[in-house]
């Protein structure tokens, strides 16, 4: 199994940047398809942005040239970097894996295995 542990929400201003942090074990990112997911009560949850096994990065167009998805040279973490924020961008953020890509970008999130507890990122207007 994939464990997946995310860190670094928070409150921020409008305009402000936040960066999370998906620690991964029992795989490297090298082998699965990874999803930052974010959900608002009520809302099922969406996907953001993704990074495939290869390392191919897609984003949903609400987030596009604001977030960038990335990780570290070991493989172990995937962040999100997150720019430009706006009250809109509020909700609880997961990171979640799958074994498999062909397709990972635009996955929906019953896709998806393994999640993290998730981290709330809540952004002031």
């Amino acid at each position: 199994d994939v464990q997946l542990v995310e860190s670094g929400g928070g409150l921020v201003q409008a305009g402000g940047s936040l960066r999370l942090s998906c620690a991964a074990s029992g795989a490297t990112l090298s082998s699965v398809c990874m999803g930052w997911f974010r959900q608002t009560p009520g809302k099922e949850r969406a996907g953001v942005a993704y990074r495939s096994s290869g390392g191919s990065k897609t984003y949903a167009d609400s987030v596009k040239g604001r977030f960038t998805i990335s990780e570290d040279k070991a493989k172990t973490t995937l962040y999100l970097q997150m720019n430009s924020l706006n009250p809109e961008d509020t909700a609880m953020y997961y990171c979640a894996a799958r074994w498999g890509d062909y397709p990972c970008g635009g996955r929906r999130a019953p896709d998806f295995r393994f999640w993290g507890q998730g981290t709330q990122v809540t952004v002031s207007s």
